[in-house]
Parts: C-alpha cells; structure tokens; sequence
C-alpha cells in the first residue's frame, strides 16, 4: 500500500499545467489570468489510501498531498456550486454534484475529467459509492435517489417513495444497506440486494444536515439543525430506535463521523467547535476550538491519526488524535467575497469578507489577512497615498488599518447599523460611510471625528462613491434613488433613479447605477438628465466600474460584462464564477479587472493588452 501510494504521488507530481506549482492559475476560465483564494469550504474527505484529502469548494475540489499538504490538483468544470464528492474505493475515481444539475467523474491520478452525466434535470445533493465500487447513488431535489452501474454509467434504477429532497444517500460499511435522509428529516433503510425498503427510523427533527454509519455498521450518527437543542442522534440499524442523544453543542450541528476503530464520534457545529465523544459511554471527551466560524465538515484519516476540519473561517485545520493537538492548518478557502480594491500602484488587492486580505497580484497569494471586526465586513477601499486601508463591516463600525504593519489605527463609530459601502475622498482627508441606518456619515481621517451626517434615504444606504475632481458624493439606497451631494457642504443637489451601486467616470461628468432589474443607468452630473440605460438581464447588477479611461463599464451581478459607455452595446462577458458576483474593480493602468464573489475568489481577468 505505501509502496502504490508513494508512486501515485510521484506521477502526480511529475503531472504539468494542472499539477504546476501556481495554483493560482490552474483550470481558468476563459478570459482569467489568476484566481486569488480556492473557494469557501463545502466539505472535507480523505481518499481510501489515506494519501489525499479533498476540500471540496464552491469552485471545485482541491487535492492536498497529506504528507506535505500542498496542493497538487484543482478539479473544476461545475458551472454552480459543488454541493458533494465522494472517493470509488479503490481511490482511482472522484465523483462530484451540485447545483448545476450534473454529476461529473474524475481520474483521481492525472486530475481528467472522464465523464459528465445529467442528474436527470434536478440538482443532486449527495452521491456515494457502493463498496464493491459497482454502484454509484445519488441523492435528488425530485425526493428520488438514482443509481448509476459504474461499468457502463447508465441508470440501473431509481428509488421513490422519500417524503422530499434527498440530502444524503450513505452505504454501510458491508454494503448491504443504503441509508437515505430526505426532507423534513426522514431517514429510510434500503436493502442492496431486493432495493426494497428495509425500514423507516421514526425521528423528530424537522431537517437534518448530515448520516453517517458506525464502522460495524449497527449504528447510525444524525446531525440535526433544529430546535434549541442540537444535537447528534445515535439510532440502531438494526432495530431501528434511537439509541442515544448527544448534546452541547449551542448551534447547528453540520456534521458527525465515526473513527475508523469506531471509538469516537467527532461532531462539527456552527458554534465553531469540534465536539469529541466516546461510544462505549457516549460521554463528552474533549472539545477543539480554534475555528474563527462555523465549522462545516470533519473527517478521519483512513489510519484514524488524523482529524480534518473545514471551516466558513477559510481554513481546514489538522488535528492530532492522540494527543489532540491542533498540527497544521491549509489556508486560502474564505468564504465570501464582498468587496474588492486595487492599491493606488496597483500591486496588493484587498479583500472583504469573514476578513479582511491583502493579496499580491503578482503572485497571487495572500499576503495578510486583518482581524478585527466582530461582523462581516462588507466594504474595502485603499486611502490615495495607499498607506491605509478602510473596511466598513456589519458590526457598524469603519476599521483603519496600516498597510505596513497591519495594525488597526483608527476606528470610527456612530452607524446605528451595518455600514455597507466606504469612501475616501481624493485628497484622503474624509471618508464616507452609507449605513444600514439611512445615513451616509463624513469622517476626518485624521482626527476620526464626525465632520458631517447626510439624511434622506428612506432606506438603508448601499453604496458610496466620490467623483474623482473631489466636488461630489454620490450615494445610492434600497429606497430605489441615488443622491448626488456637494462633497464639501453635504448639501442636496439632485436625486436621480437607482438603486445596489454608484460609480463615477474618470472626468467625474457621468454617473453610473445599477438597478435590481440588470439595468446600468448613465446620468450627467451636471445637467441631471439622463445619457441612457443598458442591459436588462433581469439580473441585479451589485457592482460597476469605469475603466481608467472612462470607454467602458463593468458590471458585476450572476456575471461580469463590460459595456461600451458611448454606445451602450456591449463588449464582453466574463463567466467563471459560481456564485454572484459582488464587486467589480478596474486595475489603475486599465489592463485587469478584478471581480468578487460569494464563491469564495477573486477572478482577474485581462481586459486590454
């Protein structure tokens, strides 16, 4: 086994382009120069040698070398988030399903797509194999699980009959029993060998989240995510009742697993923690934390040595289990994109979501991350002098940190709510913050006292921008308007229609929106009328940017398009992201655009030669 092992992870070192070092650039999209960040984290799964583990993410499934835990492979090809994955026995096959209503199989050894199959027009929440490697099951949004004879990959059978959608399809260890959870919190028994129902364990939980069996086969782990309780169910196979609770965890329990001596059940909760149980005596055994949000997935190690957790935080952490000592972490997985920024020189990107990072454009790797907020943060932006970085978070405050140390040296609070958009001014001495709570605040960079508070939003403000020559504000709220103000008075000057985002031209004549309609609407500044409107996706554009020299527009909403601002047509699309994207930025010399997303990266795209 060691031997076939170490030969494996030779051929897939020697492997070129998927398996180069950079990983930032394996498996683009058309259009895209480097991925900065590897997708928040879906789930965690050691191959059957124990030589691998998957991280499963909303942009593929990443494969790490357990010996050196770097990357050696990306598999990407979904279209929508990857919602399951799971090893054929004999470890030569990846098998994976999500929401964009295919399964796809994968050599395991040189990273190649095989084969990509339809889920039968509905999205597949789970496969697995059969031990014996002969099937493969699929659980189904229409509340049936598909089976799949992995010699010729065509339907053997299907099985009805499941209350609602199937969130988990589970074989025994031996084989001879598939387990099937389904919508609200149904869990059935089938026989391999008939495909008849064998039972139906009688719960009360409205939906849970994750199944797993004992090594022995006789017992059963539930995760539940309802009631003030959660909780993990032990119930027998065999005679179907419910065996045992177990209960501390204060949030939504994600996950349970077994060891593979089956002497320990590790639970993964939202409450950040990984909760350790005996079975002999179903006593709580240990706690480990470390985890800076809720906790996804957990998995051992096929030698039972080892315990991953993956994490909303970006991180899988490794955990001994001897001596459950926390013995490594795999970074660069955050969760959710909402805000991006290029530095004045154009060489750092940074990032908001769980955290805030600075990533090198160069190299494309995180350079930093910044903690500190106590929410998420939802806008990043760059001081002119490229010194200072701000980030508006869902906690109401604005956190000023140094580029150069990373320290916070600045914090300006009084938003009574979430502050959902910052701004400096051009010459750096104000910033501008648009709430939750109606207003849009002027802040001295300096000082952090409050200079000016702007009112007449009905609603919660989303976005703020500054007009280049300095003289004006815009702000754009969910009450359908855009404000335009004098940058030194505060005072109203027009009111114009639109609504998610505002951005200016570079001669600061044209003021761009977008709308929830997909519309980007264009209006002069200085007369007030409008200059046109374009797109009509029916799809909200989140996001725009003008490019340096103010030809074209970029929007970002289910895609990235860019937009010739004269004439209105459009010039491209980019698409590669599986979740929205939630913010678009042009590099300061035009040649790059950089876009975030909920799926967890940011795509750079090349846009001019």
């Amino acid at each position: 086994m060691k031997i076939a092992a170490t030969l494996l992870m030779f051929l897939v070192l020697l492997l070129p382009n998927a398996f180069a070092q950079d990983y930032t650039r394996w498996n683009l999209p058309d259009g895209a120069v480097a991925r900065l960040g590897k997708g928040s984290i879906e789930e965690v799964q050691y191959s059957p040698d124990g030589s691998r583990l998957a991280v499963v993410s909303t942009i593929g499934i990443w494969l790490y070398d357990t010996v050196t835990y770097r990357e050696v492979a990306l598999f990407g090809g979904h279209t929508n988030r990857i919602l399951c994955v799971s090893f054929s026995p004999d470890g030569t096959t990846v098998a994976s399903a999500g929401l964009d209503e295919t399964v796809r199989l994968w050599d395991a050894v040189t990273g190649e797509q095989k084969r990509t199959f339809a889920g039968d027009k509905y999205e597949i929440h789970s496969v697995a194999f059969s031990p014996d490697g002969k099937t493969l099951a699929g659980g189904s949004k229409d509340n049936r699980v598909l089976l799949w004879d992995t010699e010729t990959w065509e339907q053997q059978r299907e099985l009805t009959g499941h209350t609602g959608w199937v969130y988990n399809v589970v074989f025994s260890p031996a084989g001879e029993t598939l387990a099937v959870e389904s919508e609200p919190g149904s869990l059935q028994l089938w026989d391999t060998e008939t495909w008849e129902r064998k039972g139906k364990l009688i719960r009360h939980a409205d939906w849970s989240a994750r199944i797993a069996f004992s090594p022995d086969g006789k017992t059963l782990a539930v995760t539940s995510m309802d009631g003030p309780d959660e909780r993990v169910e032990l119930w027998d196979t065999e005679t179907g009742q419910q065996k045992w609770v177990l209960t501390g965890h204060t949030d939504w329990v994600a996950r349970a697993v077994f060891s593979p001596d089956g002497k320990t059940v590790a639970s993964a909760s939202w409450d950040q923690t990984v909760r350790l149980w005996d079975t002999e005596t179903w006593e709580h055994k240990g706690t480990l934390t470390g985890h800076t949000h809720w906790v996804e997935s957990v998995g051992f190690s096929p030698d039972g040595m080892t315990l991953a957790s993956g994490s909303h935080d970006g991180t899988v952490r490794l955990w001994d289990t001897e001596t459950w000592e926390h013995k490594g972490t795999l970074t660069g997985h955050p969760s959710w994109i909402s805000s991006v920024a290029y530095s004045p020189d154009g060489t750092m990107l940074a990032s908001g979501g769980e955290t805030v990072r600075l990533w090198d454009v160069e190299t494309g790797k995180s350079k930093s991350a910044f903690t500190g907020h106590a929410e998420w943060v939802e806008s990043v932006v760059f001081s002119p002098d490229g010194m200072t970085l701000a980030s508006g978070s869902r906690d109401g405050t604005v956190l000023l940190w140094d580029i150069v140390t990373g320290e916070v040296k600045g914090k300006l609070t009084g938003h009574r709510f979430d502050v959902k958009s910052i701004a400096y001014s051009p010459d750096g001495t104000t910033l501008a913050s648009g709430s939750g709570d109606k207003t849009v605040r002027l802040w001295d960079t300096v000082t952090g006292e409050l200079k000016r508070k702007l009112t007449g939003h009905r609603f919660d403000v989303k976005s703020v921008a500054y007009s280049p020559d300095g003289t004006m504000l815009a702000s754009a709220g969910s009450d359908k308007t855009v404000r335009l103000w004098d940058a030194v008075t505060g005072t109203h000057i027009d009111t114009f229609t639109g609504d998610w985002c505002v951005t200016f031209s570079p001669d600061s004549r044209v003021l761009a929106t977008g709308n929830r309609a997909g519309f980007a609407l264009l209006w002069d500044t200085v007369t007030g009328e409008s200059k046109g409107q374009f797109g009509g996706s029916k799809k909200a554009f989140k996001s725009a940017a003008f490019s340096p020299d103010g030809m074209t527009l970029a929007t970002g909403g289910e895609t990235v398009r860019l937009w010739d601002v004269e004439t209105g047509e459009p010039k491209g699309a980019f698409t590669g992201h599986t979740e929205w994207v939630e913010s678009v930025v042009f590099s300061p010399d035009g040649m790059t655009l950089a876009s975030g997303s909920r799926d967890g990266t940011v795509l750079l795209w090349k846009v001019a030669d």
